[in-house]
């Protein structure tokens, strides 16, 4: 069997696929996140998983008749993906999830299509090392541009390499 090849130390070049650090964020910057869409599979995997199992997630002939048209996907779903559309934003200098507002505005059924349009309302250092706290107000859209959630997360998140604290450290 022959020898698998190695590199050693060498330069890769930029890493790809990192997030914002927190000084690249400014209070009214805007961004949006790419869509996903919600299939009968992920609402099955997550009423499995969470056993979240309330009739109207998990009996498409149920006895009464439900107000919501579609079969309907728990609110924590919905929240859940939207926040794993966001990682990409966060991969490598999220480093804290601190705090949260969150409102369900409409609901979410198999089929839809949702994205995350994010806007920066607050950004600050933090009084220790080379850190900021960031929030935001997320709105997890769907496909008809209807908002379903709106949320408010309160992050910490790793500043630029370049930024020095007050300290003059990195």
């Amino acid at each position: 069997m022959a020898a698998v090849p190695r590199l050693g130390a060498r330069d890769k070049g930029v890493q790809v696929g990192a997030g914002f650090f927190y000084d690249q964020l400014p209070v009214g910057m805007k961004f949006h996140t790419m869509g996903r869409t919600i299939t009968e599979t992920d609402l099955v995997a997550f009423c499995n998983l969470t056993w979240m199992l309330e009739e109207g997630f998990v009996n498409i002939q149920p006895d009464r008749q439900h107000t919501i048209k579609g079969r309907f996907v728990p609110g924590m779903l919905v929240y859940t993906f939207a926040e794993g559309l966001m990682v990409p934003t966060m991969q490598f200098t999220g480093q804290a999830f601190l705090h949260n507002e969150m409102d369900h505005t409409g609901p979410t059924v198999v089929g839809d299509t949702i994205h995350v349009e994010v806007e920066i309302t607050e950004n600050r250092r933090t009084s220790r090392g080379n850190r900021g706290l960031v929030r935001s107000i997320n709105r997890v859209v769907n496909q008809r541009d209807e908002v379903v959630l709106t949320y408010k997360p309160l992050r910490m998140m790793s500043g630029s390499p370049e930024v020095k604290n007050s300290a003059g450290r990195k």
